[in-house]
């Protein structure tokens, strides 16, 4: 009988052991996926529904911080199937959480921490998620390339939809190795990098010389102004103060006197009358 309520007894605490602990993995993954959604809005990456898948909310984790995302994918995998060989299981499932760790070491320079803050998310990681998702800190991605960018296998290559590429996940080619953009600090808009050019544009042979530009054409003179100005039209001349006299006809002759009879010889004409 006492063995019974023995066995009773202790599985009621196994119960409510597992009870509390579901309850604590839930709100730790709902604490951990709202931080990583803070960060991940600092950083860029578009789509909040990101940092609430698991795994993949930790393989974006790993690619900002200019890891390769598959290397986490590989070590937990690795971590399930061989999790029954008692060495083996444990080395690879402390190798994962290395590369978050060294992860947690980039994104906290990203976000203008200092590296000794890795030591906080080592012991207490929820804690350092917190305080860099809700802290005033922004994110520059500018910084030094990490140490393992020019290796093929740890290095960033991947290119995700809606995740900014890393400019801090290798060294540029031909660029000193070791320097970056000062912490802060954030290319202004239109920004372009040196060298770069627009598509289509087509640079000039080498050894050709280069046409000068055509001179500016001179500006047209206007015409110059007259010395004097013109002259006022004359008056016109006046209209007549009497018009013209005209001298009047002559009187017409007189007519010539009739005959005083049939006798009498006519008269002269040249005669004036008496």
């Amino acid at each position: 009988m006492s063995s019974y309520y023995y066995d009773t007894g202790a599985a009621a605490v196994l119960g409510i052991v597992i009870l509390f602990s579901f309850i604590l993995a839930i709100a730790a993954y709902v604490l951990t996926s709202l931080f990583l959604m803070k960060i991940f809005e600092k950083a860029g990456v578009q789509g909040k529904w990101r940092a609430w898948v698991p795994v993949y909310n930790s393989m974006i984790f790993l690619k900002l911080g200019d890891l390769s995302p598959w290397l986490f994918l590989y070590a937990l995998g690795a971590t399930i199937l061989l999790s029954w060989i008692p060495v083996i299981g444990q080395i690879l499932g402390f190798a994962a959480f290395a590369l978050m760790v060294l992860a947690a070491y980039r994104v906290g320079q990203k976000l203008q921490k200092e590296g000794a803050w890795v030591v906080l998310y080592i012991f207490l990681s929820i804690v350092w998620l917190g305080i860099m998702a809700f802290d005033k800190s922004r994110w520059n991605a500018h910084i030094p390339p990490a140490p393992w960018g020019g290796n093929a296998f740890f290095g960033d290559r991947t290119v995700w939809d809606g995740i900014p590429v890393q400019p801090s996940a290798a060294p540029a080619p031909g660029a000193a190795p070791g320097y970056g953009a000062p912490q802060g600090y954030a290319p202004p808009q239109g920004y372009q990098q040196p060298g770069y050019q627009p598509p289509g544009y087509q640079p000039p042979a080498p050894g050709a010389p280069a046409t000068p530009p055509a001179p500016p054409s001179a500006p047209v003179t206007p015409p110059p102004a007259p010395s004097t100005p013109p002259a006022a039209p004359t008056t016109p001349p006046g209209a007549p103060t009497t018009p013209p006299t005209t001298p009047p006809p002559a009187a017409p002759p007189a007519p010539p006197a009739p005959p005083a009879g049939p006798n009498q010889p006519p008269a002269n004409p040249n005669q004036p009358p008496a």
